[in-house]
C-alpha cells in the first residue's frame, strides 16, 4: 500500500484533507491559516503523501539560512506503519540538501516514542529539552537534531 503513496508538492487545494490529518494528529493543530502562510513563504518546504489522489500524509519544514526546523509531520491513522512517515521526512532531508542546509531540528513529546524511535533511526540526536513547550497535555519537548554534513541518506 505504502508503494501506491507518491510523495509531491503540498497545494491549498489539498489543505482540507491535511487539516482533517492535522486536527486528528494533534491536540494543538495549526490552523489552515498557519498552512496556508507556509505554502507562501520561499524558504519552507510543504509535501504531502498522496494515496490515490487524497493526501494521507504530509511535511512541513522551513529553512533560516543553513539550519532547517522540521515543524509537522503526519500520517493518517489507517495508513500508519507502512513507511510513510519515515519516506516524507527522507524527502524534507533531501529538499534540505538542496538548500544547503547543514542541520535539522525538530521537537518532539516525550511520550511520543514512535516518533522518537523513527527519528533516532534516521539520525537524529537528543541535542536538549525546552520546558513547558507544551500545551494539552502540558509537557516539556524533546529537541533532536540531525547534522547533514555528517550523514547522508
Amino acid at each position: 500500500m505504502s508503494s501506491a503513496v507518491t510523495l509531491r508538492p503540498m497545494l491549498a487545494g489539498d489543505l482540507p484533507a491535511v487539516m482533517e490529518i492535522e486536527i486528528m494528529s494533534y491536540t494543538m493543530p495549526w490552523t489552515e491559516a498557519t498552512f496556508r502562510g507556509l505554502l507562501r513563504r520561499r524558504d519552507a518546504d510543504c509535501i504531502v503523501a498522496d494515496g490515490g489522489g487524497r493526501p494521507v500524509g504530509y511535511a512541513v519544514s522551513w529553512t533560516v539560512l543553513d539550519q532547517c526546523e522540521l515543524g509537522n509531520v503526519a500520517v493518517t491513522e489507517e495508513w500508519r506503519g507502512l513507511g510513510i512517515g519515515r519516506r516524507l521526512v527522507n524527502e524534507i532531508l533531501r529538499l534540505a540538501r538542496a538548500r544547503h542546509v547543514s542541520e535539522v531540528f525538530l521537537e518532539v513529546r516525550p511520550s511520543n516514542p514512535v516518533a522518537q524511535n523513527l527519528y533516532a533511526d534516521m539520525g537524529f540526536e537528543l541535542v536538549g529539552r525546552r520546558k513547558n513547550y507544551y500545551m494539552e497535555p502540558a509537557e516539556d519537548a524533546l529537541v533532536m537534531r540531525l547534522a547533514l554534513t555528517a550523514r547522508r541518506s
